[in-house]
C-alpha cells in the first residue's frame, strides 16, 4: 500500500488545473501502431458516479488530436492493437485477457466473435472462455498472431517467482522459455515481433544499481489542484512531526512477525529504527512534546479481545555517534483487549483510540502520559459497531472517524462521521453528490483526518473502482475533489504541519545505512 503526504498553501485552494490532460495523474499502458498512440488514461472526470474513469484513447505523437475510444458508460484497460489496425483487440476475430477465475486463480480467457457489418460493438453478444487450468496463476499476455499460441506471465504452483512461457491453446500445454535460462527473478509482459519470431518482456533484475539520485522511501506524485503539493510514501501509516522535519511510518506491514517503527528526515536523506524485532502499527506525533510517537504494538486488523496496547515511544537523536535510543512506555491495560489506532489532541493532553475492551470496538480518551493507569480513562462511543481511525481536529473542538454504524452488519462499509471531545453533536458527513445512493451506504471511507487549518477533511475511499483513492471535502461533504487517479491502492493520507510547501528537493539516503532497502521485487502474490 502507498501512503499520500499533502503539503497545502496557506488557504489551500481547490481549484482544478485548467488542463488537466497536460499533468494527469494516470497515463498507462501505450500502444504504437503506424504513428498513432493508444493509451489507457483518466483524466476526463465522468459526471456518472460510482465508476471508473479509465478508458482507451487514440492520439497522434504530436498529441495534437486525441480522441477516446471507449463509451462514457464502459471501462478499458491494457490495450493490444489488431493486426489490421481496424479494432483494438488481439486478433480481428479472437480477443485474449486476464482475470481472476474459480478459486482465486488469475487465468486467460478468450471471447471469440464476428463483428456486424455495420461494427456496432454494441450489438456483440460475448461469452468468454477460460483458457487456461486452474492450479497456476497466468497474468499478462500477447498473442502470437497466426497461431494457437499466446505468452504469458505465469506463477506455477509451488514457484517464487513468475516466469514467460508459451501456452498452446490446442494442445493445452505450456512451454517454458524463461526458467531454464533465468531462475532467480520475476519476469512480466511479454510482447512478440512482428511474425512471432522474438518475444520480449519486463525483467526485475535485481538491487538497485546504486543510483545516487535514488529515494528509497519518497516520491512526488502529480496533484490535480493548484497550491497542493503531494509526496507519496511507499511505506505505512505516515505521520509529521510537529515541526514536519520527520516522518514516522511502519515498515514491513505485510510481514506477521516484525512491522517496525521507522522514523525518516522528510527531504529522505536520513532514517532511524525505533521498535523492531514486533509488531507495531499506526503513529501519531505529540503536538507538544519533542520526539514523542504513539503507536500500536500486537496484530494488526485483529478480534476485538486479542491484546493490542498503546505505547508511547519517547526517543533521543543527540547521540554523537548517531544511534537512536528510545524508551517504550505501555498505556493500556493488558486485559483491555484490542487498543489501537492512537490519536494525540492539539494541546498533547489527551490520546483518542480504538478499543475492543466491550467486545465492539469504540472509541476512547485516556491521559497522554500516564495512560489508564493514573490518568484515567473515559468513553467517547458505544455500540455494536465499529469506530475506528480517529483523528482530532487542530484546534481540539472535533474529532474525526470511521465508522460502519449505518450498516453495522457490513464490516467493510465505512463512513465518516464528526464528533465533539466530550460526546456531543454527533454527525455523520455527507459527500456531496453522493446523498441518496444506496450504494454509498456499501463503500469503504475512510482513513480520515483533518487538513492543516480544519476546514477540510482529507480521507480514502472505493467510490470509483475497487482500490483505495485519495479525496480532499469540506467538513459539510461540499467540494468533494479527487486527489489520486491510477489502477493501484493509494492511502493513509496525512496533511504536512507547516505552512510552506514542504521539502522542494528529495535527497537520497545511500550512503546513511539504506542496505537494508535493496530491490527485490517481491509483492504479496494471490492465494
Amino acid at each position: 500500500m502507498d501512503v499520500m503526504f499533502l503539503f497545502g498553501d496557506k488557504g489551500g485552494s481547490l481549484s482544478p488545473h485548467d488542463n488537466l490532460l497536460s499533468g494527469s495523474l494516470f497515463h498507462d499502458r501505450p500502444v504504437l501502431r503506424n504513428g498513432r498512440l493508444y493509451f489507457i488514461s483518466a483524466h476526463e472526470e465522468l459526471d456518472k458516479r460510482f465508476a471508473s474513469w479509465s478508458s482507451l484513447y487514440s492520439a497522434d505523437l504530436e498529441g495534437s488530436q486525441i480522441a477516446k475510444l471507449t463509451p462514457y458508460d464502459s471501462i478499458d484497460n491494457s490495450p493490444t492493437v489488431s493486426r489490421s489496425e481496424k479494432f483494438i483487440a488481439s486478433d480481428d476475430s479472437i480477443v485474449y485477457f486476464h482475470r481472476k477465475a474459480d478459486g482465486g486463480w488469475w487465468s486467460i480467457f478468450r471471447v471469440e466473435f464476428e463483428f456486424p457489418s455495420d461494427t456496432d460493438v454494441s450489438r456483440l453478444l460475448l461469452a468468454p472462455t477460460r483458457v487456461t487450468p486452474l492450479g497456476v496463476h497466468c497474468f499478462t499476455l500477447t498473442a502470437m498472431l497466426g497461431s494457437n499460441k499466446i505468452a504469458i506471465a505465469t506463477r506455477q504452483q509451488g514457484k517464487s517467482y513468475r516466469y514467460i512461457e508459451i501456452f498452446d491453446t490446442a494442445s493445452e500445454s505450456f512451454v517454458p522459455i524463461i526458467k531454464p535460462v533465468n531462475l532467480n527473478f520475476h519476469h512480466y509482459s511479454p510482447f512478440v515481433s512482428l511474425g512471432s519470431q522474438y518475444i520480449g518482456y519486463h525483467r526485475f533484475r535485481g538491487e538497485s544499481t546504486g543510483d545516487d539520485s535514488w529515494v528509497p522511501n519518497l516520491e512526488p506524485v502529480m496533484s490535480p489542484i493548484k497550491g497542493l503539493r503531494m509526496l507519496r510514501l511507499n511505506e505505512s501509516f505516515p505521520s509529521f512531526s510537529p515541526d514536519g522535519q520527520f516522518v514516522s511510518f511502519n515498515h514491513n506491514l505485510v510481514s506477521t512477525a516484525s512491522v517496525e517503527v521507522k522514523i525518516i528526515r522528510s527531504d529522505g536523506s536520513r532514517r532511524w529504527t525505533l521498535i523492531k524485532d514486533q509488531i507495531a502499527f499506526y503513529n501519531s506525533w505529540s503536538p507538544t512534546k519533542k520526539n514523542v510517537i504513539y503507536t500500536s504494538i500486537g496484530l494488526i486488523f485483529d478480534s476485538p479481545k486479542t491484546m493490542v496496547q498503546i505505547a508511547r515511544i519517547k526517543f533521543d537523536l543527540s547521540s554523537p555517534d548517531g544511534n537512536i535510543t528510545c524508551h517504550v512506555k505501555v498505556l493500556t491495560r493488558e486485559d483491555t483487549g484490542n487498543n489501537t489506532f492512537p490519536s494525540c489532541s492539539p494541546d498533547g493532553k489527551w490520546l483518542v483510540f480504538r478499543s475492543g475492551r466491550t467486545g465492539h470496538k469504540n472509541l476512547y480518551i485516556v491521559d497522554a502520559v500516564n495512560g489508564e493507569f493514573d490518568g484515567g480513562i473515559r468513553q467517547l462511543t458505544d455500540g455494536p459497531w465499529i469506530d475506528t481511525m480517529p483523528s482530532w481536529s487542530p484546534n481540539g473542538d472535533l474529532l474525526a472517524f470511521s465508522s460502519n454504524r449505518h450498516n453495522p452488519h457490513n464490516v467493510n462499509a465505512f463512513s465518516i462521521y464528526l464528533i465533539r471531545s466530550d460526546g456531543s453533536d454527533l454527525r455523520r458527513v455527507h459527500l456531496e453528490g453522493l446523498e441518496g445512493s444506496p450504494k454509498v451506504d456499501r463503500e469503504r471511507i475512510n482513513h480520515v483526518c483533518f487538513s492543516k487549518y480544519g476546514e477540510s477533511l482529507l480521507f480514502t475511499a472505493n467510490l470509483f473502482q475497487p482500490y483505495g483513492e485519495v479525496y480532499v471535502a469540506r467538513l459539510d461533504g461540499s467540494k468533494l475533489k479527487r486527489l489520486t487517479c491510477n489502477g493501484f491502492e493509494n492511502g493513509l493520507p496525512t496533511w504536512h504541519p507547516s505552512d510552506d510547501m514542504g521539502p522542494n528537493n528529495l535527497r537520497s539516503g545511500t550512503s546513511h545505512g539504506w542496505d537494508e532497502d535493496k530491490l527485490r521485487g517481491q509483492f504479496e502474490e494471490p492465494l
